[in-house]
C-alpha cells in the first residue's frame, strides 16, 4: 500500500527509561494515541493497512515489544485487525464501545486487572483440563518453554507470559477467554517489569516462583485435572496480586 510511508512521517518516542529499564508501558499507550490520532484525522482510513513492525519501530524509534504491545491494545479496541501472512489493516468497522483494560496510569489498574483474571483465568484453565487437545497440550508446553527461556536469558518475558495464557485460554474451546486476555495484553498480563526490577534483593525467587506455578498449571491440565488446573491458575494469580503490590511499594 501506498500509504504505508505517505502517512507515517518520522516522530520518534523517546525511549526514556528508569532505573534501568524501560518504560514500554508508556511507550506503548503514546504509539497508539498516535495511530489513533491519525485514523481520525484520516491520515489512515478504514482499510489502510499499516506499516510493518520493523517500519513502526524505525519510524517511532521504539522496540519490537513496544510495536507488539501497542497493536495488540488496538486491536483488542477494535481499531486494527490482523490478516495472518497478509498485515494489519485499519478496521473497516469500529466499535463504538471497545472493551478495553488499560493499566497504564498505575498499579491500580494492574490490580484491578489481576482481580478480572482471577474469575475468568481460572475457569479457563478448569475448561481446558477437561477439553484440550493434544494439538492445545503442545501450544501449551511450547509456550511454558518460550517463558523459561525468557526468564533463563533475562529477557522480557511479557509476551511470552501471555502466550501462555492465551494458549490455555484457546483450550477451553470457549472463545471470549481468549477475547478477555487479548483485550488485556501483554502489559497487563504479566508483571515482569515490575518483578525484574525489585529481583535483586530477592536473588530472583520471584522468577523461580513464577515458573513453578506455570509448570504447576500445565501439568494438572496434562493430566486433565480440572480442580487442580483451576486451584493452580487460582493461586499463580492471587501470588501475582501480591508480587505487584509487593513491587510497587
Amino acid at each position: 500500500m501506498a500509504k504505508d510511508s505517505d502517512t507515517m512521517v518520522p516522530a520518534p518516542l523517546r525511549e526514556a527509561s528508569r532505573e534501568g529499564y524501560p518504560r514500554r508501558r508508556d511507550l506503548a499507550v503514546s504509539l497508539v494515541e498516535e495511530l489513533e490520532r491519525r485514523i481520525r484525522e484520516d491520515l489512515l482510513k478504514a482499510g489502510d493497512k499499516l506499516p510493518t513492525e520493523a517500519m513502526l519501530m524505525a519510524h517511532f524509534g521504539v522496540s519490537r515489544t513496544v510495536v507488539r504491545d501497542a497493536l495488540a491494545r488496538m486491536k483488542a479496541a477494535g481499531l486494527v485487525q490482523s490478516h495472518q501472512g497478509v498485515g494489519t489493516f485499519v478496521a473497516s468497522t469500529l466499535r463504538s464501545k471497545p472493551f478495553c483494560v488499560d493499566d497504564a496510569e498505575g498499579p491500580g489498574h494492574a490490580l484491578a486487572a489481576l482481580e478480572l483474571r482471577l474469575g475468568v483465568e481460572s475457569e479457563a484453565a478448569v475448561l481446558a483440563a477437561q477439553r484440550r487437545t493434544a494439538e492445545d497440550l503442545a501450544a501449551i508446553c511450547h509456550a511454558y518453554e518460550a517463558l523459561r527461556t525468557a526468564l533463563a536469558e533475562e529477557a522480557d518475558t511479557a509476551h511470552a507470559d501471555l502466550r501462555f495464557h492465551l494458549a490455555i485460554a484457546h483450550a477451553a474451546h470457549s472463545p471470549h477467554f481468549a477475547s478477555v486476555l487479548e483485550a488485556l495484553g501483554p502489559s497487563a498480563v504479566s508483571s515482569s517489569i515490575f518483578e525484574r526490577a525489585h529481583a535483586s534483593h530477592v536473588n530472583g525467587v520471584w522468577e523461580l516462583e513464577v515458573l513453578e506455578e506455570h509448570g504447576n498449571i500445565l501439568a494438572a491440565i496434562r493430566l486433565k485435572d480440572p480442580e487442580a488446573a483451576g486451584a493452580a491458575m487460582r493461586l499463580h494469580l492471587a501470588k501475582s496480586r501480591g508480587r505487584r503490590r509487593a513491587a510497587s511499594t
